[in-house]
């Protein structure tokens, strides 16, 4: 099945079972805004928890902080955001269409890279175990003439973005002969700037009102707070401030189901260090986050290091950790050396002193900054698309049945256990309600009569939660059900008092916490 086709269908499955839906959607929708469903909202939670206690539970110099969304506007002058937060934007004149520039080239980036890949693919079948990628990739000359394409444009490219030179990156779309996905013309505008911010106004009436903005990040509420949680929390560097919240960006395009939206949500942590030190604590909390990730047990070629070929203003180096969605490798998470850019600008604008004194060494000093940032809404995506399955099944009369399963990790699937009357009447609902009410100050427990049994258990799969507890008539006589396994479907008879005890671990959010260490 075509990658894009998956896709599809996961955002169609999305919204069958109750995990986001359009927002707004009896009005027509709004454009790049979604809501989370019942289930949605509980993964979301799970994920924010997880994040959450690997920073502030297993690391003692990091604290936690919730800053409002409203900010005083010389915050977002000090930060550069009202003069530098800006995308190149452009237009196909034929369709119509708006685009970021630079998005446009890295799809042409990416196709150079998918035409080596698929030269090493095809290679790698024809010469099975003997066959050496890297020798392969050396001196094969289709990989290497693509090769000198694509190194001729990452470096074209970059002197482009680093030198903001809008005309030239025109002419790289130009040159390259990239063309609109809708039209499939190269009639396009001029590349312009666009800046991200939404603003609005605030005070009792319009002539008095002060001009704001929605916050295109968490971070600034992190640095213009550092002084007070350092001093209140007598913290001594290096120390850690984290936070999630709410973020705003106006993007150009936004598009990929809730990958870029308008409307999503971050989760930050600003790591303030001794200056000189802040490349070591770059590279050690790269190191972390990965391992983070590939905690969930998705597979660890599923993830990459992506290194920027443009610096943002306030960085000395800066890497994303991408993903294998279905649509490619992206983003999920950035992590940058800020520098003591924000607490230095910070410092000149308010001109209040945001130094740490150094009992150590004697001295004040601005601190520098590693940063850690990761949106929710990607998170939840990727962990969607890395769980999402369709498996074909061997019926006993030979026929082929399909299910799809959501393979979450059980830590944080939104339902943890389904209990199910095998019938609606001798008494079996009670009995599974009796069963609930034990376990449900544990776990999120759903009951689930409607339907056979077979039904129950293919929606408990699509939902993604990891066991079924089944009430049938035995359980009346020696108080056993059934428990079903969501992965292997495999079912055994289980003393009610054992199921808190056998599900438990696997359901613990320590388990995946363990694995940091």
């Amino acid at each position: 099945m075509a990658l894009e086709d998956v896709f599809k269908k996961l955002v169609a499955h999305c919204k069958e079972y109750g995990y986001v839906f359009p927002s707004s959607e009896i009005y027509d929708g709004l454009a790049a805004v979604y809501d989370y469903g019942q289930y949605g909202v509980e993964l979301k939670n799970n994920i924010k928890k997880y994040w959450w206690d690997s920073m502030v539970l297993l690391h003692e110099n990091v604290v936690g902080l919730d800053s409002a969304i409203f900010m005083h506007p010389t915050i977002w002058k000090a930060s550069g955001h009202v003069d530098a937060f800006n995308d190149p934007l452009i237009d196909n004149k034929d369709s119509k269409k708006r685009y970021r520039a630079d998005v446009l080239i890295e799809e042409q980036l990416a196709k150079f890279e998918d035409k080596m890949n698929k030269e090493v693919e095809k290679a790698a079948k024809k010469f099975g175990d003997s066959f050496n990628e890297e020798m392969f990739r050396e001196t094969n000359p289709r990989v290497l003439e693509t090769k000198v394409k694509f190194d001729e444009l990452t470096n074209r490219f970059a002197k482009a973005l680093n030198d903001s030179d809008l005309k030239e990156i025109k002419q790289i779309i130009e040159d390259y002969e990239i063309v609109c996905p809708v039209s499939g013309t190269r009639n396009w505008t001029d590349v312009r700037q666009f800046n991200l911010m939404f603003s609005t106004e605030m005070g009792s009436n319009s002539e008095g009102a002060t001009k704001i903005y929605l916050r295109p990040e968490t971070a600034q509420g992190i640095f213009v707070n550092y002084l007070n949680v350092q001093k209140t929390g007598r913290m001594k560097i290096p120390f850690g401030i984290a936070q999630i919240g709410k973020a705003f960006r106006n993007e150009i395009v936004a598009r990929q189901f809730i990958f870029r939206m308008r409307e999503f949500e971050q989760m930050e942590m600003q790591f303030f260090v001794k200056p000189g030190e802040e490349l070591d604590w770059f590279k050690k909390w790269k190191e972390i986050r990965m391992k983070w990730h590939q905690s969930l047990g998705f597979g660890a070629e599923k993830y990459r290091f992506h290194d920027h070929v443009k610096l943002a203003h306030y960085a000395n180096a800066a890497t994303d950790i991408e993903f294998k969605f279905p649509f490619g490798f992206k983003e999920v998470e950035g992590i940058h050396s800020r520098t003591d850019f924000d607490l230095g600008s910070h410092q000149q604008f308010s001109g209040k002193k945001l130094q740490y004194f150094d009992p150590e060494t004697n001295e004040s000093y601005v601190p520098f900054v590693v940063e850690t940032s990761i949106g929710v809404d990607r998170m939840f995506l990727q962990i969607i698309s890395a769980a999402y399955d369709e498996e074909e099944i061997k019926k006993d009369d030979g026929t082929i049945d399909t299910r799809v399963v959501l393979r979450l990790p059980p830590a944080l699937a939104p339902v943890k256990l389904a209990i199910m009357p095998l019938t609606k009447k001798d008494g079996l609902p009670e009995k599974a309600r009796e069963i609930i009410d034990s376990l449900k100050f544990d776990f999120y427990c759903q009951y689930d009569e409607k339907d056979s049994i077979g039904k129950r258990y293919r929606r408990q799969d699509a939902i993604g939660t990891p066991y079924c507890i089944t009430v049938d008539h035995q359980t009346l006589q020696d108080d056993t059900v059934t428990i079903r396994y969501r992965d292997t479907m495999l079912q055994e008879r289980i003393a009610v008092k054992n199921v808190n005890e056998i599900v438990a671990d696997k359901l613990s959010l320590r388990k995946l916490l363990e694995k940091l260490k």
